[in-house]
């Protein structure tokens, strides 16, 4: 064989070489660039610089599925923000008509009725007062997740935050008789995160620790950043500690039925990254908190 055929294969090579880097460049790109892409709210598509039809091929169909999800997303937005709206109004209409119910029930006399009229009345004024309550902590709910569609993290010490929490939360702790037991690292822990939302998620988990004590609470941080709520429910058990943080899910036989504040403190821990989650173990309930 003569020399030039040994040339051409060579240069066939060195060009098959040579494409195989350049995709294997491009391809890798894309790897790297899809998911900040996709994580962003920017129209960014992916672009490449090769004129490889198989390369330009893959970005085009890539991009199309982006475009494709970006709709998706926004009419998904778009959705919840108005099922949001309307739950809200709905939430605050319902506030007039069962105020004037419980003030209707409060004007009744008492004294003119039957054993078993003021029985039928009592078990109205309950169940106005439960319509009420849930009613308030569907309106909470979504008021909360309005308030969180801007999230504000800076360097922030868990350990002062958790502190004046606690301090706040003295009357009702007295009121309850209840004496906490509490134990925060000496050690300061700081993280970034959103300092308003997670007074919140400490808010809500303390006042539900508080309706199911039985006199025995425990507030700790740990030195790895970990914190843990704890109080004594044996009216609880396994099933219904699952469905805790279920949106919406009541506990009827707490001291006072149990509304969304789990779930916003979830939603709230979900927001700055965290993670929440409930053990029971010898009727002890604990909310295990970790950022």
């Amino acid at each position: 064989m003569s020399i030039w055929f040994y040339l051409v294969v060579t240069v066939i090579l060195l060009i098959a070489i040579i494409k195989i880097i350049i995709m294997k460049k491009e391809i890798k790109n894309i790897t790297q660039n899809l998911p900040i892409i996709i994580k962003s709210d920017t129209n960014r598509l992916i672009t490449v610089g090769t004129n490889d039809k198989e390369i330009k091929n893959l970005a085009k169909t890539l991009n199309s599925s982006l475009k494709e999800l970006r709709r998706l997303e926004l009419e998904y937005n778009q959705g919840n923000q108005e099922l949001k709206r309307s739950i809200t109004d709905i939430s605050h209409d319902l506030r007039t008509p069962l105020t004037a119910i419980k003030g209707y029930i409060d004007l009744i006399d008492y004294e003119n009725l039957t054993q078993k009229q003021v029985e039928y009345l009592n078990i109205i004024n309950e169940k106005a007062e439960v319509l009420v309550y849930l009613t308030e902590q569907l309106f909470d709910f979504f008021k909360t997740l309005e308030s969180c569609n801007e999230i504000n993290k800076r360097e922030i010490c868990i350990n002062t935050i958790l502190e004046d929490v606690i301090c706040s939360y003295y009357d009702l702790f007295k009121e309850n008789n209840i004496e906490p037991i509490i134990d925060i690292a000496k050690e300061k822990i700081i993280k970034n995160l959103d300092e308003n939302m997670l007074k919140r998620i400490f808010e809500n988990v303390i006042s539900n620790v508080i309706k199911y004590s039985k006199d025995e609470v425990k507030i700790s941080l740990k030195s790895d950043g970990i914190i843990e709520i704890s109080n004594r429910a044996e009216e609880l058990d396994s099933i219904t500690v699952e469905k805790i943080f279920d949106r919406y899910y009541t506990v009827q036989n707490a001291k006072k039925s149990s509304g969304v504040g789990l779930s916003i403190a979830k939603q709230l821990v979900e927001l700055n990254d965290g993670n929440i989650k409930a053990n029971f173990r010898d009727g002890v309930l604990t909310v295990i908190i970790s950022f």
